[in-house]
Formats: C-alpha cells, structure tokens, sequence
C-alpha cells in the first residue's frame, strides 16, 4: 500500500481543527460506563474526530485505513533510546532495557529475529495436544460445580500454564508471580494515567521480576533445559546476541504478553459468546468455522484496545500536519469495527470471511504470539461450546480490570450447566 493511497504525507507544523473540548468526544475512558462497552464512544469519535488532538496532547485515531496505514510506515516508530518530543504516552523503569515491543530497527530486528523462532505456527501447533489436555482438566472441574469464575479457572491458568512451559517457568511458581503479572500489565497504560502509587507498585514489581528470572537464568547456565529461557540463554553466552537486562526484559515481556492478552480473548470472547447464543450454538454445530470464530472474536471485541507510535519525521494525517516527536494513538477497538471495512461492524459473525482486523497490531510489530493465542482460543472455545452447550451467566453486573490499554474482564462467574 503506498503513502498517497492512504492519505498521510510529508507534513508542516501547522495544526489543524481536531474537535478538541466537543463535549460529544471528550470522556472518562475510567468511567464504569465505557469500561462497559466502549464502542458507542468509539463510533462517535470515528465519525466525528477521526484523527483528534487529545487533551493530553496526543493524536487519537479510530478509522482503520489510517491505523494501518501507520503500523505500515517506518516514519512512524518508538523513538529508540530518544522518546523524542511530546511522550508523556509511557516512559521507561529508570535503568531498565525496554523490550522488543518498544524499539525501532535494528535494535528491534535483532531481538525480534532471536524470539520469533519459538513461536512459528509450525513449533506452536506441537503445543496443540498438550493444550487440549489442560483445557479437558480445567473444565473437568468447573462443570462439577453449579456457578464458577471462567477467568480464574480457565481462561487465566491455561495460557500462564502455557507460556510458563514454554519459557521455563515452574508451574509451582506461576501463583506466586500472577499477581507481579496483573502489575505489570497494568503498567502498559500511559503514565498519566497512573497514581504515584501504581508508578511505585510497577518500578517495584519490575524489580521483583528481576530477581526472579535472574535467579532463573542462574540455573539454565548451570543446567540447561529443553525450553525457551535456555535458548535465550544460549545464545547471549555463545553470540553476544542479547545483553543481561535485554533478555531480562526479553523474559518479562515474554511471560506477560504469553498469557495476559489470552487470558482476555478467552474472557472477551466466551462472554461476546453468551450474549450471542445464536453464535455460541453456531460454533458448537459447525466445529470448522473454529478458525474465523477467533478472528471475529479478536475484531469484536480485542484484548489490546490501543496501540500507539512516535511520528519520526513530519507528517500529514487526513489534512492533519502531525510534526515530529508526537504521540500517535491508534484505538484497534474503533478501527475494528469501521463499517468502510466491515460489514454490519456491531454484530458478532462467526463466519465472517473479509476480517482485516488490526487485534495483533501491524508492521514490523505485528504480534509474535499470534500464532499461540490464536491456537489456544480455538481449542478453549472450541471445547466449551462442546462440553458446556448450555453455559450460562450467572450475572450481568459484570466488572472489568481497571486497565486502558488492555481490555479483560476481572472476573466472569458462568453457570456451566445453564
């Protein structure tokens, strides 16, 4: 896709008009309401601001082309080792490497290139068995029981049980970590969106990290074993290929990402399920539409709301001149359910075959687990339309983790016998 087609160009300093104060836009995104159900304020902001100067001084788009059209180009970036310009968006734990997910080329080729190997389609489908075996464990238990939370007794422990295998982590050590995990994946929010307390709480729980993997790195260099961490272990002794705090944040993002985000497909999308009984019963009687039910869970209502990237050079968005150093923020939420894109937007088609969705981000920072997440959705939900044909809520006073990046529910109590 070239940059005339989707309409951003070289670009002055000069600002436009964005909607800025319309009472029609501004908003609490803490407010219960929208934590809620946040898309009739994105369909609002998409079709009255769509590319708007926020008030914390940051640019806000909502229509699909322009955010994908951002992800694609490489004059939109992270600022590598400068953070150049207005980010007040998210600043780094004072002495920490930022991972991967937060630098340019070639710094981020590098990393990336090292990781990605774990996480080929084809290295993941040979997780396939082992996954299907804890799902039927975890769900042995929970249809014994007349209401049970989904989220703390499958969808939070499958995918941390799953990474922790894949990365080396002890599966005796993943409950005494879970809660150092909900800290730091509350910390991807903006930093101005965050309490002296929960900035303290996160450059603490980061530290906790630390030691924990340090120690674990400790034993893989004196035992190796058949997994991830030893991997990455070798290959910074024997090639230099990552420094001591670059596979620290390598590990942390790892174990984070692995099953924070899933965790929330598997929340989001059991529950866009039971709100949709027609899709929940269409599921369970066309098993092979498994692959496009996922993706359309991923485009309803996707775990990671906002994805954001530092303007390298001037640029120009929809007649918006945009100067270098500035803050882009892109709501996946809103670009997904775009009606230029996808037909009927609000309503949930499990066999939706034009899905373009942006769930996974784009680019060169297209999401590395995607292979993985999307395999442990399938299965998961697969199985409990099987096996839970007559699932039910137990309540609609539903309540969602206070967290902006990152959309999940806190809890998700079922009956699973209905």
């Amino acid at each position: 896709m070239s940059e005339a087609t989707v309409n951003i160009a070289t670009g002055s300093t000069g600002r436009a008009d964005t909607g800025a104060g319309n009472p029609a836009i501004d908003f609490d995104p803490f407010d219960p309401a929208h934590q809620a159900d946040p898309y009739p304020y994105y369909r609002r902001l998409r079709e009255t601001a769509p590319v708007y100067l926020s008030s914390q001084g940051h640019w806000i788009l909502t229509r699909h082309r322009d955010c994908v059209a951002v992800v694609r180009d490489r004059r939109f970036g992270h600022g590598t080792g400068t953070l150049i310009g207005n980010n007040n968006f998210r600043r780094p734990v004072k002495g920490r490497t930022l991972p991967l997910i937060l630098l340019d080329p070639p710094e981020h080729t590098r990393m990336r290139t090292l990781v990605s190997k774990a996480f080929t389609p084809r290295m993941v489908s040979r997780l396939a068995g082992r996954i299907q075996e804890l799902v039927d464990v975890m769900l042995d238990q929970a249809m014994d029981q007349d209401e049970v939370d989904l989220i703390s007794a499958l969808a939070y422990p499958l995918p941390a049980n799953v990474i922790s295998q894949m990365l080396g982590v002890p599966a005796e050590d993943c409950d005494s970590i879970k809660e150092l995990s909900h800290i730091v994946a509350r910390a991807v929010d903006p930093d101005f969106a965050l309490s002296e307390d929960e900035k303290r709480e996160r450059n603490e729980a980061f530290g906790q990290f630390d030691a924990y993997f340090r120690e674990l790195i400790s034993q893989r260099r004196r035992q190796p074993t058949e997994d991830l961490l030893s991997e990455l272990v070798a290959a910074r002794d024997n090639g230099s290929v990552l420094s001591d705090n670059e596979l620290l944040s390598t590990c942390i993002l790892l174990y984070v990402a692995g099953h924070e985000t899933t965790m929330d497909l598997i929340g989001n999308g059991t529950l866009a399920l039971l709100r949709n009984p027609d899709q929940y019963a269409r599921l369970r009687e066309q098993p092979d539409i498994a692959e496009s039910a996922v993706e359309e869970l991923l485009r309803y209502d996707p775990p990671t709301q906002i994805t954001r990237r530092t303007v390298l050079e001037d640029v120009e968005i929809d007649g918006h001149a945009i100067p270098r150093g500035e803050q882009v923020v892109m709501i996946r939420g809103a670009a997904n359910r775009d009606p230029e894109v996808f037909e009927d937007p609000d309503r949930l088609d499990l066999g939706r075959q034009h899905n373009p969705h942006i769930a996974f981000d784009g680019g060169i920072h297209f999401c590395l687990g995607a292979p993985l997440a999307r395999l442990e959705g399938r299965i998961v939900l697969g199985t409990l339309v099987r096996r839970a044909p007559r699932m039910a809520l137990a309540t609609d006073q539903l309540r969602y983790r206070k967290n902006l990046v990152i959309r999940g529910l806190a809890a998700l109590p079922v009956r699973p016998r209905g």
